[in-house]
């Protein structure tokens, strides 16, 4: 049985052929069983059980969330992921759960995007300098053509340095505000704030929002202008209603009812028509499925055996 390090990922799936493996299984029709995560407190933080289970085998993400690492320098996730072949029920691989979690989370908002922003979408705004920053740069590159990216972070040095980054794939890039979305094409919220990090009322016509960042139904980056302004996509929705806070805390104030949820994502990639305007402001909730784990395991398992 095999480790699949962080570098292994990075050069096995990169982020293109992330998202492609991704269209491939929300197309499928065969997304397989992922029962709700489990969540458990423990000392310094959260430890996440996902497992799930299809055509490409079982598996299951073990991972940790701890609040203050990145204050330490840390990530904020760490993780193993499991795969156990279909049929024999043999494990085949252990894979490093926080990169794949990077490059899983971030896939997934490249998809979202690929079906959902404008063509034209140019100029992208980025919440937060971390490692889902960094990945959600990577994956709005692979989907649209990015001229200008703004990072928004409450630590300077970090913002900077993936502003940098930017900068170095020959990009426009600066450190800027949360007003900032004043002028975005794209808008990623990647954060850890368990309260909304922009005021949506700033958001302009034709906006596609990409929200990551909170887990639990007490949390959010999103307000509820953004959220009544919107078209809201989410990934499933069991898993919004239960777990997505930008989701679940507007609908039990009132300030938005249920169809307000236009689509899942299996829906937009089968075709629903959600942007139906360029002026159509569109909003991708994400919490994590574990079914997209599997899919993205798969996806490096198959690499391996070529």
């Amino acid at each position: 049985m095999r480790f699949v390090s962080s570098s292994d990922i990075a050069e096995l799936l990169p982020m293109g052929d992330a998202i492609d493996a991704l269209q491939d299984a929300f197309a499928s029709g065969h997304l397989g069983d992922a029962p709700q995560r489990t969540h458990v407190d423990v000392p310094d933080g959260t430890l996440l059980l996902m497992p799930a289970s299809g055509d490409g085998g079982v598996g299951v993400k073990l991972v940790t969330l701890n609040p203050s690492n990145p204050d330490k320098g840390l990530p904020f996730i760490h993780g193993v992921y499991v795969l156990f072949s279909a049929g024999s029920l043999e494990p085949e691989v252990i894979v490093d759960g926080g990169a794949m979690t990077g490059l899983r989370t971030a896939a997934v908002s490249g998809l979202a995007t690929r079906h959902l922003a404008r063509a034209d979408a140019t100029r992208l705004v980025l919440f937060g300098a971390g490692t889902q920053g960094h990945a959600h740069l990577d994956a709005m590159l692979a989907v649209r053509s990015v001229t200008h990216v703004t990072v928004v972070s409450r630590s300077a040095g970090p913002a900077e340095e993936l502003a940098s980054r930017a900068r170095d794939l020959g990009l426009e890039a600066e450190v800027g505000a949360p007003s900032s979305v004043s002028d975005a094409d794209i808008v990623c919220t990647c954060t850890t704030s368990p309260v909304p990090v922009f005021d949506g009322s700033l958001l302009p016509d034709g906006c596609h929002v990409n929200a990551v960042g909170a887990y639990t139904t007490d949390t959010r980056e999103l307000d509820d202008a953004t959220m009544q302004r919107a078209k809201i996509v989410v990934e499933d929705r069991d898993a919004a209603l239960a777990e997505a806070g930008d989701v679940v805390i507007p609908l039990e104030s009132g300030a938005i009812d249920a169809d307000r949820i236009v689509a899942d994502l299996s829906e937009v990639v089968t075709g629903a028509a959600v942007r139906t305007s360029d002026d159509d402001i569109t909003v991708f909730k994400s919490v994590g499925v574990a079914f997209e784990d599997l899919a993205v395991a798969r996806a490096l398992v198959d690499r391996l055996e070529r």
